[in-house]
C-alpha cells in the first residue's frame, strides 16, 4: 500500500517530511500557499518553534530572521494592562507552510491507496463553535511604541490584537468589528497607532472542526480537520502536531506500523483524537470569553464555546479509551506503552 500527501501549510509539510525521513510516501507537487481568507502574520511562540525544530532540524535558518517579540501586554475585562514575557517570533502567514522543506514529488502515474490532504472535497458536516470574523489591516506605529511587544485587548464588542512587524510597521488583527470602529473604545492599541490602512484580508476566527476527516480513502489534516481561535496562540503548534498524526496513521493504514488493524480503527482514532485537541482548545479559550466583558457579544461567545466542549466531552465519551499513542512520530497499542 502507498500514501500521498498533498496540499498546503504547516500540517502537510510535517506529515510528508515524516513519511519521507522513513522512506515512506508518495507526494505531489507542493501547492503553494495564498488565500485572502489568510491571516497575513502569524506569532511564533516558543513552544512551536520547538516542534518545527523538533520535526525538520536545523532547516529554519530563514525564519530564525523573523520579527521577535518579547511581551504580551494585555488589557482584558478592565482595570489596567498587564505585561508578560512572551518569546515568538512574526513571520508572514502565507510564508511558514512554504519555507518549510517539502520531498522532491514522486512519479505521477504512481497511485496511492490513501491519501493526507488539507484539500478534501466539500466536507458534509463542518462544526464551528461561533461565528467570528477577524479583518485583519496594516498599521504604521507610532514613534513611541514598543516594537517588542504584541499588545491585546478587550472591548465590549469584540477585540484587537496589533502585532509589530519590525521598524514602524505593524498588522492590526480587529475581531468582532471594523478596525476603526473598534479602535475609536481603545485605551490599549489606539494610542500606539499612528495609521490604519485598507482590510486586506477577513477571516472567521471562531473554532471549527470537521465532525469526521476521514473518508475510507483519505485523511483531511491542517485548517481543513481543525481550526483553532487565534485568541490562545496554539495553531502552528497545534498544526505540526496534527500532521505527526497524520502521518502516524498513514503509516499503519499502509500496514507498515501495526500490520493487520482495521482501517476504520485507526480512522476513528484520529477522529478522537481531532476532538480532544478541540476539547482542550475549548477549555483554554473558554475563561477568556467568560472574563473579557459582561456584553451580549461575549456572553454569547462564551456560551457557544461551552457548547462545543459539551459537545466534545459526548463524542469521546461515546469513543471510549483510546487504543494508541503517538510515540514520536508513530503509533503503539496503548498495552504496549505502559
Amino acid at each position: 500500500m502507498s500514501v500521498r500527501v498533498s496540499g498546503v501549510g504547516v500540517a502537510a509539510a510535517t506529515a510528508a517530511h515524516c513519511l519521507a525521513a522513513r522512506g515512506l510516501g508518495l507526494f505531489a507537487a507542493r501547492a503553494r500557499s495564498g488565500t485572502a481568507r489568510a491571516a497575513p502574520v502569524v506569532m511564533l511562540g516558543q513552544q512551536a518553534q520547538m516542534l518545527l525544530t523538533d520535526v525538520f532540524g536545523t532547516r529554519l535558518a530563514s525564519v530564525a530572521q523573523a520579527h521577535p517579540i518579547e511581551r504580551r501586554v494585555v488589557l482584558w475585562g478592565g482595570g489596567e494592562p498587564q505585561a508578560f514575557d512572551h518569546r515568538a517570533l512574526v513571520i508572514g502567514g502565507e510564508s511558514l507552510g512554504d519555507l518549510l522543506p517539502w520531498p522532491d514529488p514522486t512519479e505521477p502515474g504512481l497511485a496511492a491507496t490513501f491519501e493526507l490532504t488539507t484539500m478534501p472535497p466539500a466536507p458534509a458536516y463542518l462544526l464551528q463553535f461561533g461565528s467570528r470574523e477577524a479583518a485583519a489591516a496594516p498599521v504604521v506605529l507610532r514613534p513611541a511604541a514598543d516594537r517588542g511587544a504584541a499588545l491585546v485587548e478587550a472591548l465590549d464588542q469584540g477585540w484587537l490584537f496589533l502585532i509589530p512587524t519590525g521598524g514602524d510597521a505593524g498588522w492590526l488583527l480587529a475581531v468582532g468589528g471594523d478596525p476603526a470602529a473598534l479602535l475609536r473604545e481603545s485605551r490599549l492599541v489606539a494610542p500606539v497607532v499612528a495609521q490604519v490602512g485598507a482590510v486586506v484580508a477577513k477571516f472567521e476566527t471562531a473554532p471549527r472542526l470537521l465532525d469526521n476527516p476521514c473518508t475510507p480513502d483519505q485523511l483531511a489534516l491542517g485548517s481543513a480537520a481543525l481550526a483553532f481561535d487565534p485568541i490562545c496562540g496554539d495553531g502552528t503548534a497545534t498544526a505540526v502536531r496534527g500532521g505527526i498524526l497524520a502521518a502516524a496513521v498513514g503509516a499503519c493504514v499502509a500496514g507498515v506500523d501495526l500490520p493487520g488493524l482495521d482501517r476504520a480503527v485507526l480512522l476513528g482514532h484520529y477522529r478522537a483524537m481531532m476532538i480532544a485537541a478541540m476539547r482542550r482548545h475549548l477549555t483554554i479559550s473558554w475563561p477568556f470569553y467568560a472574563r473579557a466583558g459582561n456584553s451580549a457579544w461575549w456572553r454569547e461567545a462564551a456560551d457557544q464555546l461551552a457548547e462545543g466542549h459539551a459537545w466534545c466531552t459526548r463524542q469521546l465519551a461515546a469513543a471510549g479509551e483510546a487504543r494508541f499513542v503517538l510515540v514520536g512520530d508513530r503509533l503503539i497499542l496503548r498495552e504496549q506503552a505502559a
